[in-house]
């Protein structure tokens, strides 16, 4: 168990490392749950695969179970509805109205 530990750890930290080369971070539900102020299981449960897309917002490395948040890609998901609704009404056919 102890040897497992060890492994998955270091996979972690070679993925940080690689995240970091690429300019991306990598974040856990736990530490996206945080900087949302969501619960990590609303995350889990309602955002992972409605919103949030395996290969865009999210990887699971070395196809493993553990699923890591690529924290940029969320960013810009979110501004980008941010900038659709700031000062627009929301009309029923999915447009807006800007005056």
């Amino acid at each position: 168990m102890l040897v497992e530990a060890v492994k998955c750890y270091s996979q972690y930290q070679l993925l940080r490392r690689i995240a970091m080369s690429n300019n991306q971070t990598y974040i856990t539900v736990n530490e996206l749950a945080e900087r949302l102020h969501y619960n990590p299981r609303y995350i889990n449960q309602s955002l992972k695969d409605s919103v949030l897309f395996e290969g865009k917002h999210y990887i699971r490395p070395f196809g493993g179970r553990k699923v890591l948040y690529i924290w940029e890609a969320i960013e810009e998901e979110m501004s980008r509805y941010s900038r659709i609704a700031n000062g627009a009404i929301p009309m029923s056919n999915g447009g807006h109205c800007y005056g």
